[in-house]
């Protein structure tokens, strides 16, 4: 079983309070809220995002790369590539 579908419960709580904190930004936007308000909403959207993204790296490398479940790709080099891969493209 993967590691996504295993934590899937709370995976999805995760994405379903970022979505509540993004509609909370497009409300504020809407009542043309203080920019420092907006600001501050922003923030916590993308210290939610990092949160999920922390948290998905850390399973994907446990589980993947040092195969602590059992999951261990076949090529723990091109796991940990991959994984290099989308953390680049993040930070972009």
């Amino acid at each position: 079983m993967s590691h996504t579908r295993r934590n899937k419960t709370q995976l999805l709580n995760r994405v379903r309070r970022l979505g509540g904190q993004v509609e909370a930004v497009e409300r504020a936007l809407m009542d043309e809220a203080d920019c420092a308000k907006i600001l501050q909403l922003v923030a916590s959207v993308r210290g939610a995002t990092n949160g999920l993204m922390a948290e998905l790296i850390e399973d994907h490398l446990r589980n993947h790369v040092l195969g602590e479940h059992g999951e261990q790709a076949e090529s723990p080099q091109e796991a940990a590539e991959e994984i290099m891969s989308i953390v680049r493209a993040y930070l972009k």
